[in-house]
């Protein structure tokens, strides 16, 4: 069969890769045409776009790029149309996704649209939940609150458990990863700016602040090879902070405590077990339309699986140096609040159940293609 699989972030990548080695497991003659990375593209078929141009974050980044954005979206419909999958397997990234999904379901007979790993309709906007019913075929969700949640709609989901657990399953530590990189014997402050242009630009900046306040640590920038390299220009100010590409996972292995830029690598660091500050800063604009829409009390993945405050989270203004400090001191090694920040974690690993969600997603992706 053929999927066509739309991924348009770098989680969404990984994610993507190991849910195409699934069906491949079940459907030796699966072809793959997609939109996504190079960790799809490890596994194989044809890329028609990487990530790395498709990544706008936030309300007034998509309203800039309104242009681009509509372009892409006009090629990816032509494509798909050209192609003629059996199905499109629309993976996160929900703006672009959600408009593609309706797009097939209405204009494209016959094409299945799957989509994995929900969009976010129960943080804000919940009436989009009867969009994602009308357009989606099935949706393979990897919180359990999912299920219930998309039960008020009357919709039936497959709650498959997070496939971050997969790709943390597939890590293999590095021995030698703090003699390569010439990290020394102080404990480690683990910095992760994001995997966005945007993200990295206002947040970096902010991180770097704290690191007089700690002379007593070794700060780590973990960096990503998909973004242009002037963007950690300003580590340049900092000899003594050490920068790691592309082996944020070896990082955390190692690291005391962090500050992460919220989104999935909130998550990861919780699963290795890392103490963190969460924080996040967007255009104004964005931050007050964002606010009037928003539903939950929590914005980073850690306190939305634990339904409570875990981890700090820090937003717009409170990203400041005074708040950064008083914080990190809380979560080092002696700190008041890292016990119980660890005993969280325990429970919040708990609840996100087996690895596995890759394996059963693909699973069920096929079987659903074959009875239809």
């Amino acid at each position: 069969m053929k999927y066509y699989i739309i991924a348009g972030e770098r989680s969404g990548d990984l994610h993507a890769s190991n849910l195409m080695k699934a069906i491949v497991a079940q459907d030796q003659a699966a072809e793959f045409r997609f939109w996504g990375g190079d960790e799809m593209q490890k596994v194989g078929g044809t890329m028609v776009k990487h990530y790395r141009e498709l990544a706008f974050m936030g309300i007034w980044e998509v309203v800039q790029n309104l242009r681009t954005i509509f372009k892409f979206l006009k090629e990816c419909k032509a494509d798909i149309k050209d192609w003629q999958p059996d199905v499109v397997v629309l993976v996160d990234y929900a703006g672009f996704n959600l408009r593609i999904a309706k797009y097939v379901k209405t204009e494209l007979a016959g094409i299945k649209t799957f989509f994995y790993i929900s969009p976010k309709v129960w943080a804000w906007n919940t009436k989009r939940a009867y969009k994602i019913k009308a357009n989606v075929d099935r949706l393979f969700v990897i919180f359990p609150f999912e299920v219930s949640f998309f039960k008020k709609f009357d919709y039936e989901v497959d709650y498959v458990g997070n496939p971050l657990l997969d790709a943390l399953s597939q890590f293999v530590p590095n021995p030698q990863f703090k003699n390569q990189q010439n990290l020394g014997d102080k404990p480690l402050i683990a910095l992760l700016p994001g995997s966005r242009k945007q993200e990295v630009k206002k947040l970096l900046p902010e991180m770097l602040k704290v690191i007089p306040h700690f002379p007593n640590h070794q700060f780590v920038v973990a960096g990503v090879s998909n973004l242009p390299a002037e963007l950690y220009a300003d580590l340049q100010k900092y000899p003594q902070v050490k920068f790691v590409l592309d082996q944020t996972y070896d990082l955390l292995t190692v690291a005391e405590s962090a500050i992460v830029a919220s989104g999935t690598a909130t998550l990861e660091t919780a699963l290795f077990n890392v103490p963190q500050i969460v924080i996040y800063k967007i255009v104004p604009i964005t931050f007050l339309i964002g606010s009037l829409v928003m539903v939950l009390n929590h914005f980073s993945l850690v306190n939305l699986i634990a339904e409570k405050e875990v981890v700090i989270e820090l937003l717009q203004n409170q990203v400041h140096t005074n708040f950064l400090v008083r914080e990190m001191k809380k979560i080092i090694v002696g700190g008041e609040k890292r016990a119980q920040v660890l005993a969280d974690y325990a429970m919040i690993k708990a609840k996100m159940g087996e690895v596995g969600a890759s394996q059963r997603a693909g699973t069920l992706m096929v079987k659903y293609l074959q009875n239809k």
